[in-house]
Formats: C-alpha cells, sequence, structure tokens
C-alpha cells in the first residue's frame, strides 16, 4: 500500500528513472531486519490494521521508517498515536534524537511531524545521492 501510494504520488518528480538508478534508490530505502528496533501496528476493535509504522537503526541513529495509516483511518490520530509510542520507545532506548525522511508530496504526513514536535534537518544518508529534494526532520530529546 506505501509503495503504491508514493509512486502515486511522486510519478513525475524523479527526473532520472534508468534502471541502475532506480536500484540505487532501492537500496537507500530497504529496511534490514537486523536494523529494525521495533514495529508496531494500529488496529481498531474488530482487530482490522489501521496503521504501521517501523524503528530502526541507521548507524548510530535511530529512523522512524514507513509509517503508514490506511486512507480510512486518516485524520483520527492514529499517525500521531504511532509517531509518539515510536519516540518514545527511542527515548527509552536511550536514543539522542529520532530522524525521519519524507518527501513534499506529502503534506499531510508533513503537518503531523511538525504538529509531534519534529523540526527540519539536511537530508542524511542514504538519501543524499538518490533523494536528494527529500524533507528530513528530527525529534530531539
Amino acid at each position: 500500500m506505501l509503495d503504491a501510494d508514493l509512486d502515486e504520488r511522486y510519478r513525475d518528480a524523479d527526473a532520472d528513472d534508468t534502471p541502475a538508478f532506480a536500484a540505487k534508490r532501492a537500496a537507500a530505502l530497504a529496511v534490514h531486519p537486523e536494523q529494525i528496533v521495533t514495529t508496531l501496528l494500529a488496529v481498531d476493535d474488530d482487530g482490522t490494521p489501521l496503521g504501521h509504522v517501523m524503528l530502526r537503526r541507521l548507524g548510530a541513529e535511530w529512523e522512524l521508517k514507513r509509517l503508514v495509516v490506511v486512507p480510512a483511518a486518516r485524520r483520527r490520530g492514529v499517525g500521531r498515536a504511532l509517531t509518539a509510542e515510536v519516540v518514545d520507545r527511542a527515548r527509552r532506548g536511550g536514543a539522542a534524537r529520532v530522524i525521519l525522511q519524507s518527501g513534499r508530496m506529502q503534506p499531510e504526513s508533513l503537518r503531523m511531524y511538525a504538529a509531534s514536535g519534529f523540526t527540519p534537518i539536511p537530508v542524511y544518508e542514504p538519501y543524499v545521492e538518490t533523494m536528494p529534494r527529500s524533507l528530513c526532520f528530527e525529534y530531539v530529546f
């Protein structure tokens, strides 16, 4: 679901769509199991999934990754609740900050991150080469 949504939003945004560049971008976005600190799933009362988020270690950093909320559950606080829980788990785990990478075609996410206390930072690795127009943020403890 996330990949399809982002592919649609960014379909015309990337000038370089060669297979080699696409492979570099896929590698930058890849999440390897050994990096994952926690994965959270929000469900409604009958167990229907509403949203998902991961927290991973990216070198010395703690990165919020793959926050997804199903369209029917958006603007109901699911994304904020998942974000708050990931931030709290990172804090309890000893993180100095939580970072994340997003983009200009996700205005609803950008508003939610700002409202959740994240502030802009420069684009960081592994996104510098493959997604230099990313919008990146941090939450500092």
